[in-house]
């Protein structure tokens, strides 16, 4: 089935929601308002719909081989990321001085979406290289910025990230490969290092691994960990390429979905050791690979959004196409289309609104990335940096997360043909399952959120979301609408469950750990639903107040029904979060060990 890119949807967020033309008085952002917006959007739909959407399913049928240490991507793709590349997407976010664009995050995750939604195997690539980048910018040595970034930035090369072990997977407090320090300033890797997506392929002529190591000698545990730029050819000074380094990729792992992303396992230094180049400091690599982390887990929440877009879409075509039964209420005297029927409207419904409160509080938070990294005010970047920071986890947890609801229902919706490979439908459902695992479980999302974001400054940031919400909840009681006020009571009652969930983290997280976090998941589950719920109420308000104006009239018709649909059906089920959190630790934590 093909793709068309929700254009208008994502310029509405953008607009109205992350206020586009805000972040444009930001200096370096000047030509990045709303035209700049709606042309890069346009152009990327373009893109996306016509050259990686064909190729999903042939790289599901299709996916990445390996023989002899040569990885073999999908057919189709090589040339696809050429295409890619030379239209300056990977770049689209990064700096000018390196050969990017320089433009907003606001912009560049409508564009990740797409990308995503097109052709996930495809996309995660340049998520990679993204990270890559994102960590060289930060702690690179100007060498090192210097070789490698502009070939990155352009595409031209590719970025990994080379974490995980086979004994260390989230704890890397176990990493055991090691970097040995060389006269000439060098150090040689060795280790094997798992779960590496395209850690080798055939689509750029070099591959620049940042892999995690110990320096010989380095304190135990996380705190001895290095990180070092290992490229799989060596750079010759005049910027050409050079040997071979001793960087191999021994297999590829065989998955449940995202198929024709090619994941690998690397040995390094079997043959005498991998060059690699430190970055930074000794023993700060963790701190390093965060950024890479931070960067990524982001954008694998746009991956959530992406993939329940795309099986949406499905869905809503088979539900017009499918033909079956009469409706309940007797408005077609024969068999209708099933999208008359009350509960594949309910189905639908679900999908369409968590895929629109997804994508609204991802793009809130990205134009906060951008007011954090670039506003010229010291204390506006730190306040946008502290809700950006409590974000991410809420991004990435909650929109992966439903990614699975949305993508099951988009199952059920076809019905009996859904479980059946050739529809379709099934391969969003398996793709979506990996993204509630990688760049660090839903749990790991949920501690992140309990311990770094809630407990450490007592809830001051989340209470401050918290107030931004009663205000939208005044706003609706002023309009006075049916739609404002049903959604306001859902609002407010979704709000207090919330703060009943932060006082019980911030006040609970030292003395009673095991209560607290046997809530974590769903007090992310909680968090991502209210913020969703709240940014689609400011849709609602915005929506309303255009349609008095004329705009579009059945888009914010269709808009002001969503947000009330997510109030009734999704945000009202945070009271019952709340009380599973706070009341119903004891029957999570009392049965003992041997019982289960």
């Amino acid at each position: 089935m093909s793709y068309t890119a929700p254009v208008k949807d994502m310029l509405f967020a953008i607009e109205h929601l992350a206020n586009i033309e805000q972040i444009a008085q930001i200096p370096g952002f000047e030509d990045a308002g709303l035209d700049t917006a709606s042309a890069v959007l346009e152009e990327c739909a373009k893109f996306n719909e016509g050259v990686l959407s064909p190729l999903n399913w042939e790289g599901d049928k299709n996916p990445s081989s390996w023989k002899d240490g040569v990885v073999t991507t999908t057919p189709g793709f090589k040339e696809a990321f050429r295409q890619y590349a030379d239209g300056g997407w990977q770049g689209l976010q990064h700096p000018a001085d390196f050969g990017g664009q320089g433009l907003p995050k606001t912009i560049g995750a409508a564009c990740i979406e797409m990308t995503n939604s097109a052709n996930m195997s495809f996309a995660l690539c340049p998520l990679l290289t993204d990270g890559a980048i994102e960590a060289l910018l930060t702690a690179g040595s100007d060498e090192l910025k210097a070789t490698y970034l502009e070939k990155l930035v352009t595409g031209q090369w590719t970025g990994t990230m080379n974490l995980t072990e086979p004994q260390a997977g989230s704890d890397l407090a176990l990493v055991r490969t090691r970097a040995e320090p060389q006269p000439d300033g060098t150090y040689k890797i060795f280790g094997t290092k798992i779960f590496i997506t395209y850690g080798e392929h055939d689509m750029a002529e070099n591959i620049v691994h940042l892999v995690l190591a110990r320096v010989q000698g380095a304190p135990e545990g996380v705190k001895g960990i290095s990180l070092f730029v290992v490229p799989k050819f060596m750079v010759n000074k005049d910027g050409t390429l050079g040997a071979r380094n001793d960087a191999h990729c021994v297999s590829i792992e065989h998955k449940l979905g995202i198929k024709a992303s090619p994941t690998a396992v690397l040995q390094f230094g079997d043959h005498g050791g991998a060059v690699g180049y430190l970055v930074g400091e000794e023993n700060r690599g963790l701190e390093y690979m965060f950024i890479m982390m931070n960067a990524a887990r982001y954008a694998v929440g746009m991956q959530g959004i992406a993939i329940s877009e795309r099986a949406y879409q499905k869905a809503v075509q088979y539900a017009k196409d499918r033909v079956q039964s009469r409706p309940v209420d007797g408005s077609i005297a024969a068999s209708a289309p099933i999208i008359h029927h009350p509960d594949v409207k309910r189905m639908l419904m679900t999908m369409r609104a968590t895929v629109e409160g997804c994508r609204a509080m991802a793009t809130v938070a990205a134009a906060a990335f951008d007011a954090a990294h670039h506003h010229p005010d010291a204390d506006t970047r730190k306040q946008n940096q502290a809700f950006y920071e409590f974000m991410v986890p809420l991004v990435k947890g909650y929109s992966t997360e439903t990614s699975l609801e949305v993508t099951s229902l988009g199952v059920q919706v076809h019905g009996g043909m859904g479980f059946i490979e050739e529809t379709g439908a099934a391969q969003y459902y398996r793709d979506a399952k990996i993204l509630t695992i990688y760049e660090g479980t839903t749990a790991i999302q949920a501690n992140d959120l309990v311990g770094r974001k809630t407990a450490r400054d007592g809830g001051q940031v989340a209470k401050g979301i918290a107030a931004q919400i009663e205000k939208t909840e005044a706003d609706l009681l002023a309009s006075g609408t049916p739609a404002a006020l049903a959604v306001a009571k859902r609002l407010t009652a979704a709000r207090k469950a919330l703060l009943d969930v932060i006082d019980f983290v911030a006040g609970g997280t030292k003395a009673q750990p095991n209560a607290v976090f046997a809530g974590s998941v769903p007090y992310l589950m909680l968090a991502g639903n209210v913020v969703a719920g709240w940014q689609l109420a400011r849709s609602l308000l915005v929506a309303q107040d255009l349609l008095q104006k004329g705009q579009d009239e059945a888009f914010m018709r269709a808009k002001i029904t969503t947000a009330q649909f997510y109030a009734d059906h999704i945000l009202v089920k945070a009271p019952g979060l709340r009380d599973s959190i706070v009341e119903g630790a004891a029957s999570v934590t009392e049965l003992a060990l041997e019982a289960f």
